[in-house]
């Protein structure tokens, strides 16, 4: 291959996403067994390469050369092949680096706890230095040489005032994990993840809530690869090509997802959507009835609320898993606040605001069926709508416009027409 990217497993991997972005060059990616790392970086048979987990450090022996940077880091992400020599660099420092930037988050004279010990805590140590940080504490599950476990850190060291997680935990496919808690660290000001996907873990989720400043990690991913392009071509980058590759990515991998109350238009609306853009539509309602092989009145009618709130759960987080997608959630979706914790953690939320007058009961929604079940339903949700919603979309009687509003403001780009996935369901 020309260009690529090896690790591993790479199969929810961006970086090719995000080399075809830049253009100009093929970009491939390329698995590896630990067996089979040494024949092909003895063969050099690429004239570039990224190297992710687990071979960050495991290149090095293959290298001629180290880039001052990827020798005081100890740790290499890109290697150029030059003539017959191999020379290893690490552009994860300047991706981390844009990062804290861009979230407004600086660690000089701060002390910074640094989750992890492999290749990006090396490469967060290395940003600590630079940045003139008072301390940099590393934290590890078990007491590593140089590392404290998580209960030192939570002891001793809870006047942290900056958190860097290196490790896995709260990746796909394992969310809901965190690896510590922000509530604990009194003096917080900062947070950022590495982990890129979802796009917002369980731990920056915890620390927005807390008003702490804090980001996941595909900025970071966006910035290495544009500072890896670089080296590659030999050649510097346009100033603001990080920032428009990101909002691109933001903008495909990000679900729209869409609450209201029952006959708010979410369904129609959502569609609408999909329609524009080329993205997949998901009505969660819909998925329960195809599951259960009910419909929503019947399961509220045997089982009570409580058995459809389990499933409608269920449903939210097996959806909310996925990325680029157009999400219709039942009436009541947001009444559970790990709902919302699991649909915006790949999802932007719009809230349907639509007039009582413009709501009409229907049999199928088993808690809005009369005009007065309706205003009660009104009167206890809209509160939790508007807290729990990005954005609030103003809607009356035309799904159109309220649909291309949408577009709008989550910078969506039309690509024509799609057949979606469901047909409307009741909202409950």
């Amino acid at each position: 291959m020309d260009y690529g990217c090896i690790g591993k497993k790479l199969p929810h991997s961006f970086s090719k996403e995000i080399h075809g972005k830049i253009g100009g060059y093929s970009y491939a990616l390329r698995e590896l067994s630990e067996a089979e790392l040494p024949d092909f970086m003895r063969k050099k048979d690429f004239k570039g390469i990224n190297v992710t987990i687990p071979y960050k450090e495991a290149v090095i022996p293959f290298l001629d050369e180290l880039d001052p940077m990827a020798k005081a880091v100890g740790a290499v992400n890109t290697v150029i092949r030059r003539g017959e020599r191999l020379c290893g660099y690490n552009t994860d420092v300047a991706g981390m680096e844009r990062l804290l930037e861009k979230t407004g988050l600086s660690l000089t004279g701060k002390k910074v706890l640094i989750l992890g010990t492999g290749g990006t805590s090396k490469t967060a140590n290395a940003v600590a230095r630079r940045a003139n940080a008072k301390e940099a504490v590393t934290v590890s599950r078990t007491a590593k040489t140089g590392a404290v476990t998580y209960e030192e850190a939570y002891a001793v060291h809870k006047d942290a005032e900056i958190i860097i997680n290196t490790t896995p935990c709260g990746m796909y496919p394992a969310p809901d994990a965190m690896p510590v808690d922000p509530a604990r660290f009194p003096a917080l000001s900062g947070v950022i993840d590495a982990v890129y996907n979802p796009l917002e873990t369980k731990l920056v989720s915890a620390a927005l809530k807390r008003g702490v400043k804090a980001a996941c990690g595909l900025y970071m991913l966006v910035a290495q690869a544009v500072a890896a392009y670089e080296i590659f071509m030999d050649k510097k980058a346009e100033a603001d090509l990080s920032d428009r590759i990101y909002a691109a990515l933001l903008r495909e991998k990000q679900n729209v997802v869409l609450t209201g109350m029952p006959g708010s238009g979410k369904s129609t609306v959502g569609r609408q959507i999909a329609r524009d853009t080329g993205r997949r539509f998901i009505d969660t309602d819909d998925l329960i009835e195809k599951r259960t092989g009910e419909k929503i009145v019947e399961i509220f009618r045997k089982n009570g609320e409580d058995c459809f709130r389990s499933l409608e759960a269920e449903a939210v987080g097996d959806v909310s898993l996925l990325s680029g997608i157009v999400i219709s959630t039942g009436g009541g979706a947001v009444l559970r606040e790990t709902n919302v914790e699991a649909l915006k953690r790949n999802g932007r939320l719009y809230y349907l605001d639509r007039p009582t007058a413009f709501l009409i009961p229907t049999d199928d929604r088993p808690l809005a069926n009369t005009r007065e079940a309706v205003e009660q339903r009104y009167k206890e949700r809209r509160k939790i709508y508007l807290d729990t919603a990005d954005e609030v979309i103003p809607v009356e009687n035309d799904a159109v416009t309220a649909a291309k509003e949408i577009e709008r403001r989550h910078g969506y780009e039309t690509t024509g027409d799609q057949r979606t996935e469901s047909e409307s369901a009741g909202d409950p």
